[in-house]
């Protein structure tokens, strides 16, 4: 019979510091991540550092209960993600919660009236006249007397036929990122003038109210020349508290990304004016995605008027800007006097389309939000419940190392280092979740991590006992420790395989906190896994080699006496039975 193949097993036997030595090089990566991110504890979620937890309840028109889908609850949540980013929150949380539900989580530090304020008004839409635009940068006032130049002519003309190729997205761009259009695309070759020409031709064309020296006027003019959209509390406050009725300044991005600051005119469209729009693709042109617009009567009327000027217009101010909530996402131009159904096109992707489309419907959306609760957690409550979810791990962790120090003696050495090993590695992954996905340790996830504990444990357990029974089948420790682990590794698996199919269900059909909970219980589960294959096996295998284990002293924990084990295992020659020979 051909011998059994143990190569292999030998190497793996005779080498377990590569494990080790694997983990160690985790522990040390991650912790180098962890000092490069600059978070080096865990961020905390509304109900341990403190905040405003805010539900909000979707409330439709009469006659439009549909209204409620989807679609336009993904939507409502963008937008307030938006606004409550334009408050200077770079934690916050906004999620629905069932068909019908919002929750906004905005953590301390935070004005909660003002929080309250924004993410509970219906978004305001706006589609107003382009006067100027330029880089988000602050500028010298503008004058009126300054002109456009022959170089400056032929740089605007580069920069748009040059944009003309580029990807659209549905944030602001320059006004190659969708013309507004009813039959085919016009370019508009004019030369665009300077932003400083422009704002001053808008002032007389337009007729604002009081010529340039008015004070208001000035006023104005003096704001966009110090606005500096690449800075986010200026972004916050710019346009702030204008009307409707008044011209105003405000921030967007290009399609590349970069800021751009524009004066605008006033709103001669409102949200509300636009019937419906949609993302459609052009497969008779074969143009790619583009964005259908569909107004109310008055609405058309509106836009007819509007667009019928701005198309004798020189760019920019032929533009319009289309504005919610005071950032720009998009600013077409217009070639033409456009009525009831007009198109933006462009390189649209499918996504880019379909949020421009949300954005767009959204001024329009027949749906309302009220409060259905407010939670404010001070920072003091919620250290303290921080202060007692600690308090509960270390209990529970003391009584599982007092369990294992009294029933394993020398082998809960092992155990309580597989246990910081897991503790660190926790620890790790938590801060770094926290600036890459988001992740927040609230106190089910606490709960969660606690769980773990036992968890944990209870694997360290299987294989110890398995490793027991070997001895107790009189084999010595070196061959009990590599017998056991075959028959207490599919346990194992068994055992942290339904525990993490409990987790990840858990996690796919709840909502909020609960889902913390599951995720700590899911990533604990896995990384329960990771320790005892690469961690509790190969430091038992090497501690096997020692002779306080190998010799089986009384407080190794693996005392043959104290185990009840049987004599050795020995090969003994079958004696020989006499044969009685039969007569025939």
């Amino acid at each position: 019979m051909a011998a059994p193949k143990k190569g292999r097993n030998a190497s793996a036997q005779s080498k377990p510091w590569r494990s080790l030595a694997l983990i160690l090089i985790a522990i040390v990566g991650l912790t180098a991540g962890m000092f490069a991110s600059g978070h080096t504890t865990p961020r905390l979620g509304i109900d341990l550092a403190g905040g405003t937890s805010i539900t909000l309840r979707a409330e439709p028109e009469a006659g439009q209960e549909s209204a409620i889908n989807k679609t336009n609850m993904e939507t409502a949540v963008s937008i307030m993600e938006r606004r409550v980013n334009g408050l200077g929150v770079s934690e916050a949380e906004v999620q629905t919660q069932g068909d019908r539900n919002i929750i906004v989580n905005i953590p301390k530090g935070t004005n909660s009236k003002q929080a309250r304020e924004q993410v509970g008004t219906t978004a305001k839409l706006y589609f107003r006249p382009v006067i100027a635009r330029e880089a988000g940068g602050a500028a010298p006032t503008p004058e009126a007397s300054s002109s456009p130049s022959a170089g400056s002519d032929k740089k605007t003309e580069n920069k748009k036929d040059e944009k003309k190729d580029e990807g659209t997205t549905p944030s602001p761009s320059a006004t190659s990122q969708g013309r507004a259009v009813t039959d085919g695309l016009k370019a508009d070759a004019s030369p665009s003038p300077t932003p400083k020409a422009s704002e001053s031709k808008d002032s007389g064309d337009k007729g604002d109210k009081g010529d340039k020296a008015d004070p208001q006027n000035s006023k104005l003019q003096a704001e966009y020349a110090a606005l500096d959209c690449t800075k986010p509390d200026q972004r916050t406050k710019a346009g702030k508290g204008a009307k409707p009725t008044e011209a105003t300044v405000a921030c967007g991005q290009d399609s590349q990304g970069q800021w751009q600051k524009y004066l605008l005119g006033p709103a001669e469209v409102d949200g509300t004016d636009v019937d419906e729009a949609q993302a459609v693709y052009d497969t008779q042109a074969g143009t790619g995605w583009k964005v259908t617009l569909g107004f109310t009567d008055k609405g058309s009327k509106k836009f007819a008027s509007i667009t019928g000027k701005l198309a004798q217009q020189q760019s920019p101010q032929n533009e319009f800007a289309i504005v919610l909530d005071g950032n720009v996402v998009s600013n077409p131009y217009v070639t033409q006097s456009l009525s009831s159904n007009a198109e933006i096109s462009g390189n649209f992707t499918q996504e880019s389309a379909k949020n421009l489309a949300n954005v767009l419907s959204y001024g329009a959306l027949p749906l309302t939000f009220k409060e259905d609760s407010v939670t404010t957690v001070t920072a003091a409550l919620g250290g303290e419940q921080l202060q007692a979810g600690l308090i509960a791990g270390a209990i529970g962790l003391a009584l599982v190392v007092a369990y294992l120090l009294i029933y394993y003696r020398g082998l809960s050495f092992i155990a309580v280092a597989s246990l910081l090993v897991s503790a660190a590695l926790t620890y790790l992954i938590m801060s770094l979740l926290g600036p890459t996905i988001g992740f927040a340790l609230n106190l089910p996830a606490v709960c969660g991590a606690i769980v773990a504990i036992g968890i944990t444990a209870d694997s360290f357990i299987v294989y110890f006992e398995r490793v027991r029974d070997e001895i107790r089948e009189g084999r010595s420790l070196r061959p009990a420790v590599e017998r056991a682990w075959p028959r207490a590794r599919r346990t194992i698996l068994v055992s942290d395989f339904v525990s993490f199919l409990a987790a990840a269900v858990l996690f796919a059909v709840t909502v909020g906190k609960v889902q913390g909970f599951a995720f700590t219980l899911g990533l604990t589960t896995v990384l329960d896994v990771v320790v005892v294959f690469l961690f509790t096996k190969p430091l038992l295998t090497l501690m096997a080699r020692r002779k306080f284990f190998a010799s089986g002293h009384k407080w190794s924990g693996l005392d043959p006496k104290a185990l009840g084990a049987k004599p050795p295992l020995r090969r003994t020659r079958r004696p020989a039975v006499p044969v009685e020979t039969k007569e025939a």
